[in-house]
This record gives structure tokens, sequence and C-alpha cells, in this order.
């Protein structure tokens, strides 16, 4: 593979990938559950140091194997190829095609701010629930047209992920300080007068939906399922940073640029993450940001600071957003998959380059997967499910380090996790708390994603049967 990337592109594809819609929307969520503003940054604090540590002990592991796949390589490489192909499985089936779906539908709602009639639009198709509209067209739209600007070649990819990254970050600096400059009146004594104090537990009216009224203290292990719960969210905006390692055969000096990049970037997007929500805590009282229209916080916060042309700013601010963030994880997506095809783990023609050195096939295969996804309209049930899967795979990643340490003790290590086994155990214990939570109080998140995965063993059985017989 040519190294086209330098470390520059490596953080661009790291922070671009990171920063989708989720920013814009979980935070609502998690002031439902938390229900004051010291709870909400804590959480986010929470996940900033958890996604810190694990890329940092990624690190480790993206200089012992700086080939493409990534993940997928460190998981087979570590604990053999069965639990490399979970991971593989898992990414293609959900995890990076479902992601891009949701992310490419994000896109669509927020075009649709702009041009109402595609909100209006009668559903080109409707049987029953199950409808086709003109949104999910768009987002299919979206994912083709990014698709096939990947597949005519690294550059062409790298050129339009550093436009668009480079767009949001200053257009999200421009928010946090235009938040705390051209706000009249600032709601963040009251939000964090609560102190330590946590205010969920809300009822419900008779169609479900949550009523203003009715915070009631919490406080035991009840606080700690309302902490896992919302964690669900900000661990949803906080991964996918792990993408540069899938392109490592294509970046310069891959033993020391992609550790460092997955630092850099990983660092930087989790204090933006942090200002912009102490924006919303300053622009927007409680239920405001608690009970915002369509969980679509970053709006109400904009109207406030910007007046109406507010929803005008954040609908552009999400669609330069979601159209970069797609852009990275289609980018670095299809690698797995070739990587995988090379291993016999995937389909054959996967495996081939075109005469633009780039996986052409993998990359439409996982496009086409991502459009039926967007589709089925089941992707945000999807990537809920999935949370816990996630982190339970970054887990094992980060228990081989430690892993590593033990079995291969005499490996040359170009780049050794800082603080070393402090770093890895940080991450092990939050993940472990964070997973443990929500088997006790939010299932609905757990089994249904680890049974996903789990149906890729017969999978992986099938396709391994002849070399077996072999």
């Amino acid at each position: 593979m040519q190294k086209k990337l330098k470390l520059w592109d490596a953080v661009m594809l790291v922070m671009g990938s990171m920063i989708g819609s989720g920013i814009f929307i979980v935070s609502a969520d998690m002031m439902r559950n938390m229900g004051s503003g010291f709870w909400l940054i804590a959480v986010w604090i929470i996940t900033g140091v958890m996604t810190v540590a694990a890329a940092i002990s990624y690190g480790e592991l993206s200089a012992l194997f700086p080939k493409a796949g990534g993940q997928y390589t460190y998981l087979k490489e570590i604990f053999g190829k069965k639990m490399g192909f979970l991971y593989g499985w898992g990414l293609f089936t959900v995890i990076q095609t479902g992601t891009i779906a949701a992310v490419a539908m994000a896109f669509g709602k927020f075009t649709a701010y702009l041009v109402p009639s595609l909100n209006d639009a009668a559903p080109l198709f409707q049987s029953g629930e199950f409808k086709i509209t003109w949104i999910q067209i768009l987002a299919i739209a979206v994912i083709l047209l990014l698709t096939y600007i990947n597949t005519r070649g690294v550059e062409s990819g790298k050129l339009l992920q550093n436009i668009f990254t480079g767009s949001k970050i200053i257009a999200l600096v421009g928010l946090i300080a235009a938040g705390f400059i051209l706000v009249d009146f600032s709601h963040m004594s009251e939000n964090f007068s609560l102190g330590f104090d946590s205010f969920n537990n809300l009822k419900k009216d008779v169609s479900g939906n949550f009523l203003k009224e009715g915070w009631e203290p919490i406080g035991g292990m009840t606080l700690m399922g309302g902490i896992a719960a919302a964690m669900v969210g900000s661990v949803f905006s906080s991964v996918a940073w792990e993408s540069v390692t899938f392109v490592s055969g294509e970046v310069e000096n891959p033993k020391k640029n992609i550790v460092k990049s997955m630092i850099y970037g990983t660092s930087a997007v989790m204090i933006l993450y942090l200002a912009v929500n102490f924006v919303y805590l300053n622009a927007l009282d409680r239920e405001s940001i608690a009970f915002a229209a369509n969980d679509r916080v970053a709006v109400a916060a904009s109207q406030n600071i910007f007046g109406s042309a507010g929803t005008i700013i954040i609908a552009v601010l999400v669609m330069v957003s979601t159209f970069g963030c797609d852009n990275g994880l289609i980018l670095a997506g299809a690698r797995v998959f070739q990587t995988m095809a090379k291993d016999g783990m995937f389909f054959k023609s996967a495996e081939n380059n075109n005469k633009n050195e780039v996986p052409e096939n993998a990359l439409w295969m996982q496009g086409i997967w991502a459009s039926v996804l967007c589709l089925s309209g089941q992707y945000g049930n999807l990537l809920d499910m999935i949370s816990f899967v996630i982190v339970l795979f970054y887990m094992i990643t980060v228990f081989g380090v430690i892993y590593l340490r033990f079995k291969k003790p005499d490996l040359e290590r170009p780049y050794k996790t800082w603080l070393y086994p402090v770093t890895p155990i940080i991450y092990l214990v939050i993940g472990t708390g964070f997973c443990v939570l929500l088997l006790i109080y939010k299932q609905q998140y757990t089994w249904p994603g680890f049974l996903m995965v789990l149906l890729g063993l017969p999978v992986y059985y099938f396709i391994n049967r002849k070399k077996k017989a072999d």
C-alpha cells in the first residue's frame, strides 16, 4: 500500500470520524438521566478519561502491528482468528455500517430543516410501519457519493476529510466562543447549584413521553445506573477514533504517527465536547436541555445564542459535521474488510485494489449494506444495542496490551503505553463498571448486541469448514 497519509491527515481522520451528530443531540437524554449540570459534565469527563486511556493503550499495539486492519489485526494476532473474525463480523454487520447509516440519516434530517419539503413530502413507499422517505433516499445518496469519491483514491478521500474536519472544528470553536459571549442570561450557576444531587426518575405520560415535572432525587446504585445509561450517549459520540488504525498500511511512519494521531485527536475532541456541553449549560436551563425538541439540544442553544438564525447555523454545522464524519468512516472501514478477505475471512473479491490503489469492492460492499440499514430504519436501535459490545471489544483489546506484556515480554515495542499498567487498568475498571451497570439496569442495551455478535460464530465455522477438512 502507498503511504499517502501524513500525521496531520491521520489526526483529521481521528477527529473527523469521532465528531458526527452525537454531540449535538445526546446531551438531552443524558440530562434526563442525570438531572444536574454537575453530573452531565462528570459523565463527559469519565468518558473522556476512558477514551484517551484506550487511545494511549492502543498506541502500543499500533506500533507492534503497523498493518492495515487495526483493531481486527490486533485481536487476531493476540487472541486468534476467531476473536478477530467476531470483531470484524460485528464491524461489518452493525458497528461501522450502522454508524455510517445513522450519521447519514442525521445529515438528511438536518437538511430537512433547511428544505422543509423533505419532511412534508409523502413517503415513496409505505406498508404498515415500514416506509421509505426522501430523507432516507438522501442519506443513501450521501453514502453512495462518498463511497464513489473514496474509490477514486486515497488522495480524494483525504482531501475531503481534511476540508470537512477543519471546517467543523472551526465552526465548533466559533459556537463555543459565541455561547459565552452572546448569551444574555447565563444558566450556568442554576444548572450547577444542584451540586452532587441527581434528579432523574422522571415520570412519563400515557404516550410514553417524559413529563417536565417529577424530577426526584436519586442516589446509591440507582445513581450509578443513571450514569451508565447517560454514558450510552457520550460513548456513542466518542467512538470511531480507532478508525485510523484501519488504514495503518497507508500512513507514513505508522509506528509513530498512528499513536500520535490517536492521542492528539481523542484529547482534542474530548476537550471540544466538554466545552460544547458548558455552552449548553450556559445558554439553557435544565428543562430546556432535557426536553429540547427531538433531543436537538444544539438547536435550542443556538436559538438562544443567535436568535432565529440559530436553527440554520446549527443545521449547516451538523450537515458539514456528518458529511465529514461519514467520509472518515467509509474511508477507514473498507480497509478492515479487505484485510479480512486476505485472511480468508470475508468475500474474496474484497481483497483486490482497483487501479487507484484502494479496495473498491470492499468500499461498495460496505456502502450497500449501510444503505440497506438506512432503508430498514433500524440503525438507531442497532447502535443502542451495540454500545455495550463496542466497549467490550475495546476492553478485550486494551487487555491485550497487558496480556502481551506477560506472554511476550521480549517483543520489541517501538512505543510503550504511557503510565503502564495504570492507563490500561483505568480503562478496564471504567469499562467494566459501565458494562456491569448496563447489565443490571439497562439490559435492552446489552444482550441484543451481544447476541448479534455471537451470530458470527456459525458463520466463522462455516467459513473455516474447508480448511479443517484439508
